[in-house]
């Protein structure tokens, strides 16, 4: 094809015309024959810095039209403009190309000690050749790890270019311990990215301990990465898989948090939250929904305290203590006990019930009840952090529930219901934890979103590599612009355009932001939308069918009994 061999042999494409609206930019222009200045794209010129002749790469954005032929040659929709041109006595080549300015974004040369763009701090000259990045060289620079290197992700490839001509290796250490966002529209291809870099954790050369919450039981198709061959290692590992149910999953109760009881228990009045709050105090560190019981019948007596002399105002306090007893006790059965089966006295999910390296569990949150959801992931998440931080202080023994002594993923799909905008979340609190203090004990976070601007600006700010997918709502696009620092105006514009299947990799992770081709998985993709006019047709063909068979069978000539013996 003409653009592999021009990328291959670095022909220049443009001259550059000065520089552009900033310091950190310039302008080239071109006639783009081959068409091969896409947005997004990398292109480079060679410069003296600091005595030494250096390639500076830049980033492709904005184009106007610098010169077009006029609007009377195109008024023929049946022919070309080139033709009308030529029938004019138009001589293309004598200056009669099309041309483009084309305004660039200086990442600067590459450092290979640093790993890292440096700046070099002033435009080009007028007049240097700009050239198209070499495939070899982009897949050099734009990567922080090499394909199959201990800690690499490689989640697909330069849009730009041709399939796989430039593989886009993610960095796994910096992923785990500075965070992640996947953030799209319904639709874009999140859940499906999100299996892919699954995947790559469960590599021979990654063996990551990755949990994933999944509200919406979508992600268990990646149980199948411990029967694929492409995530066997020569040396005999084989990543392990687990799904974890509905009915399997257990919280006991001693675990449950002030806040989370306030939550969990429907209407509480502010004497209800006094007596609760004082029942809380008396127990200890185990206990059992009795002892919770018997704890509000002890703070319910010890509060109610009124004059002795008033026997009218003692009588009338006692009935409402007692009615706010029985109100709670109502409420911790009916929540605790009756309508849950997740709530246990003594069972509980222990962090290494959870992760193991190399394991992928799915923590299935399907049938169970959104309140109940939010206290899940919020006691999971505190125990987490805890473990995490006890085992690296060495506060916990081998023997210890609490003893964690490896780092640990959590992938949470549906990133918004739990940190939401308003920030009343219940597990908002530990999520923002986690991120601000997470990487110093192991503890990483992704966070998979439809919707940023219902998701806590504060928790989307402090991950610090993010994969964008197709974002069309502008309240969603303008949370992303305040809150993704390394993210740039040139390529905010390139979000709505986003086909299925492509993305944004931003941040940490990678050395300059890049769009990207995502690669196809190896297990199956589960979280499709049901194809409606294909099922009704399908059942509707079947009732037919049946409806057809029952018709045409005979009518069944008296026989034996269901006991063998003739029916008279």
């Amino acid at each position: 094809m003409k653009d592999e061999v021009d990328t291959g042999n670095n022909a220049a494409i443009g001259i550059v015309k000065g520089p552009g609206e900033s310091s950190h930019e310039y302008v080239f222009v071109t006639p783009d024959r081959d068409q091969l200045v896409k947005s997004g794209e990398f292109v480079t010129y060679d410069a003296a810095v600091d005595g030494e002749i250096r390639r500076i790469f830049g980033r492709v954005g904005d184009r106007t039209p610098e010169r077009r032929y006029p609007s009377g040659f195109l008024a023929e929709p049946a022919a070309g403009p080139g033709e009308i041109a030529e029938l004019l006595g138009y001589d293309p080549t004598l200056g009669g190309d099309e041309l483009d300015a084309v305004n660039v974004s200086i990442l600067g040369y590459f450092d290979p000690i640093m790993r890292d763009f440096v700046n070099p701090r002033q435009p080009p000259r007028q007049g240097t050749s700009i050239r198209i990045a070499g495939d070899d060289e982009l897949a050099d620079v734009l990567s922080r790890k090499k394909p199959g290197d201990i800690g690499s992700a490689h989640v697909g490839s330069l849009l730009s270019r041709a399939r796989n001509a430039v593989p886009l290796i993610l960095n796994v250490r910096e992923i785990t311990s500075t965070h992640l966002a996947i953030i799209a529209g319904t639709g874009s291809g999140k859940s499906y990215l999100a299996g892919v870099l699954v995947e790559e954790l469960m590599m021979p050369y990654n063996r990551a301990a990755v949990l994933i919450i999944d509200p919406h039981a979508e992600c268990s198709s990646l149980s199948q990465v411990a029967d694929k061959r492409e995530f066997q290692g020569t040396t005999g590992y084989r990543p392990g898989a687990k799904v974890v149910r509905p009915e399997n999953i257990k919280v006991r109760v001693s675990t449950l948090t002030r806040a989370d009881l306030h939550y969990l228990l429907p209407d509480l009045t502010e004497r209800m939250m006094h007596v609760l709050d004082s029942a809380l105090q008396k127990l200890g560190k185990s206990w059992t929904r009795e002892d919770l019981h018997t704890a509000v019948d002890a703070a319910d007596r010890s509060t109610a305290r009124v004059d002795k002399d008033d026997s009218k105002a003692q009588g009338a306090q006692d009935k409402e203590m007692s009615s706010t007893a029985a109100a709670l006790h109502w409420r911790i059965d009916q929540v605790l006990k009756r309508s849950s089966t997740v709530f246990d006295d003594y069972q509980n999910l222990k962090p290494t019930d959870l992760f193991a390296p190399g394991q992928c569990t799915v923590l299935q949150l399907n049938e169970v009840d959104h309140r109940e959801q939010q206290v899940v992931v919020a006691t999971l998440l505190r125990r987490l952090f805890d473990a995490r931080r006890k085992t690296w202080k060495d506060q916990a023994s081998p023997d210890d529930e609490y003893y964690l002594p490896y780092p640990v993923f959590t992938l949470i799909e549906e990133a918004h219901n739990f940190a939401p905008h308003s920030g009343d979340g219940l597990a908002s609190g530990i999520l923002k934890q986690i991120l601000s203090e997470g990487r110093k004990f192991g503890v990483g976070v992704g966070l998979i979103s439809q919707r940023p601007g219902r998701l806590d600006p504060d928790v989307l700010s402090q991950c610090m590599t993010q994969f964008l997918l197709r974002i069309v709502n502008p309240l969603d696009q303008d949370t992303i612009a305040r809150s993704v620092e390394s993210m740039g105006r040139d390529l905010m514009k390139e979000l709505p355009s986003l086909s299925k299947g492509q993305a944004l990799l931003a941040g940490r992770a990678v050395n300059t932001p890049v769009l990207c081709r995502v690669r196809a998985r190896y297990t199956d993709h589960t979280a499709e939308d049901l194809d409606a006019p294909a099922l009704w047709v399908q059942y509707q063909k079947e009732e037919a069918e049946n409806a057809w068979k029952s018709a045409a069978l005979p009518a069944t000539p008296p026989g034996p009994s269901r006991r063998g013996m003739p029916m008279k």
